[in-house]
């Protein structure tokens, strides 16, 4: 059986997953079969493994780290949140049904025969599990029955890292104080506390960190530098979806990202082209956009409000949770006259899966999967959504059929609950004598997906839908998209932006977009790297048996 460490945290947004990545990685370079686990992950932002399971995409990245392929034994049990009050609950990759917080705290406890068979199974194959908890362990009123920090410790006796955000401030608080309120069988189990995101020089904590070791009884495992890698994000926490990021387009510094692939800082950016991501209420999926904040020309904003949208050269509609919640939201702060009114003056729509659904004529869900009842949609789409009970979730591969995009290739997944289909009308209100509807793309296996509507000399901007989550990973799509809204606009590519920086060699001396995933493995190495330098690493193995 494998041996295995726990990462857990003060609180949401310490940094677990991450360095969870970051050990994965490490293990892996040093010649361990690893893998990531983690038994009950709250998380919009999912993915469909090769045999059609639904996993967190967290566990993901930390398969990647460890070069596995996602298996969703990594994570057993997925939240997915559906209102203020209630989640999906999906099991070993299979939704169990929609719960309510209260009905679901008093039933998870039944779950762990599940949780431990997919731990002991994937032990049984490994040398190492890194197990990621969630939240804080000190979350006193929800430490009965917990099944995902230390009472899953004590299930599988596992020896637990404390991991603090000193970002924020007051992470000498936040470690003291956790450890403080663990009973003491709780406490034994951490073997060390490491300080995460840091900034400056390490020597001015010297002397916190002394006190830290004599106030809780442990050692401090190390200080982890604050790490400009560009990872996939969790939900809500994420810089991107909170327009932390600043940089400057054409002249003007708004909302953006941190860096690009070439490696420039925010103060050297200056991105060509404004893209708008609609931030809904219940956005998920929205890793889709991450390649596209990557490259130099492209500054990828999430914006809620009216205010915040401003004239993008290109509005995004995400996937959500909820469709017709999340278009009823569009509805009551404007955002969907402020849209439509943008597309009426040409600028262009692209809808994602939730987003493809809100672009069509009509939303119908007779069985109440959402949100119950009947919905008018956007218009800009001549097709309509019906919902129900089962959920599609596959792999595919696909070529995008619609100009001016027509030939890229795609290599993704959908996870959805309902079926979209073209109508037969052709009164959706952007469609006019001169309009060319289309699919956007061709499955692998000649089926036609998705809808696209292009305005041959009209003034309306183009719109395009599609189901297929991770369209932009592979890079074609990126490079072509970014070579459209930049002819429209009479641009050409920022300076510097080659296919040097952008691209990757083949065989045959041509160039090619690279993809996502290559260029997350770089990343990963880049943090496996600081990880490794920052942490006793020494003292990990030891505690691993391992030395």
């Amino acid at each position: 059986m494998a041996r295995n460490i726990m990462i857990q945290g003060t609180m949401s947004g310490a940094g677990k997953s991450l360095l969870t990545a970051a050990l994965c990685r490490i293990f892996l370079q040093d010649g361990y079969r690893v893998a990531p686990f983690k038994s009950q992950n709250m998380a919009l932002n999912s993915y469909i493994t090769a045999d059609g399971l639904e996993m967190g995409r967290a566990q993901v990245l930390q398969a990647q780290a460890a070069g596995k392929a996602p298996d969703v034994r990594m994570n057993p049990i997925l939240l997915k949140p559906s209102s203020d009050v209630g989640s999906q609950v999906i099991v070993n990759g299979e939704v169990l049904g929609n719960y309510r917080a209260a009905d679901y705290f008093r039933m998870k406890k039944s779950l762990i025969p599940q949780i431990l068979e997919a731990y002991h199974s994937l032990a049984e194959e490994n040398d190492i599990i890194v197990i990621e908890g969630a939240g804080s362990p000190a979350e006193i009123n929800l430490k009965k029955d917990d099944i995902v920090n230390m009472g899953l410790a004590e299930m599988v006796d596992a020896p637990v890292i404390l991991v603090g955000d000193i970002d924020p401030g007051g992470v000498f608080a936040q470690l003291y104080g956790t450890v403080a309120l663990l009973p003491e069988n709780e406490r034994a189990r951490i073997v060390g506390t490491v300080i995460n995101k840091f900034r400056g020089d390490v020597e001015i904590l010297r002397p916190g960190l002394s006190m830290l070791e004599e106030l809780t009884g442990v050692p401090v495992l190390g200080v982890v530098p604050y790490t400009q890698v560009d990872l996939d994000d969790e939900d809500s926490l994420s810089p991107r979806l909170q327009g932390k990021m600043m940089v400057e387009l054409q002249g003007k510094t708004i909302a953006g990202m941190q860096q690009d692939r070439t490696g420039r800082q925010p103060d050297a950016m200056v991105r060509l082209l404004d893209i708008a991501v609609i931030r809904m209420p219940r956005i998920s999926n929205f890793t889709d956009f991450t390649p596209l904040s990557m490259h130099p020309d492209l500054n990828v904003r999430y914006v809620g409000s009216v205010k915040e949208l401003g004239t993008p050269d290109l509005v995004i509609l995400p996937g959500t949770k909820n469709t017709m919640g999340d278009l009823a939201w569009m509805r009551q702060n404007g955002l969907e006259a402020a849209v439509l009114k943008l597309h009426a003056a040409g600028t262009p729509v692209f809808g994602v899966c939730g987003g493809f659904q809100m672009l069509g004529e009509r939303l119908l869900d007779p069985e109440g999967v959402e949100h119950g009842g009947e919905m008018a949609g956007m218009g800009l789409l001549p097709c309509r959504t019906v919902f129900s009970e089962e959920k599609v979730r596959t792999q595919e591969e696909a070529v995008v059929c619609t100009p001016p995009f027509a030939g890229a290739r795609l290599k993704g997944y959908q996870i959805h609950m309902g079926r979209t289909e073209f109508t037969n009308s052709m009164n959706t209100a952007s469609l006019t004598n001169s309009t060319a509807k289309t699919p956007f793309c061709t499955l692998s296996d000649g089926t036609s997906e998705g809808a696209a509507v292009m305005h041959q000399g009209a003034s309306c901007g183009e719109v395009f839908g599609t189901y297929l989550h991770g369209l932009f990973d592979t890079g074609e799509l990126t490079e072509k998209l970014a070579g459209w809204l930049l002819a429209r606009k009479g641009l050409e590519a920022a300076a510097g932006n080659d296919t040097a920086e952008t691209a990757t060699g083949t065989a045959s001396g041509t160039t090619r977009p690279e993809s996502h995933e290559a260029w997350q493995e770089k990343q990963l190495d880049l943090l496996a790297d600081t990880v490794r330098k920052a942490l006793d690493m020494e003292k990990i193995y030891e505690v691993l048996g391992l030395q």
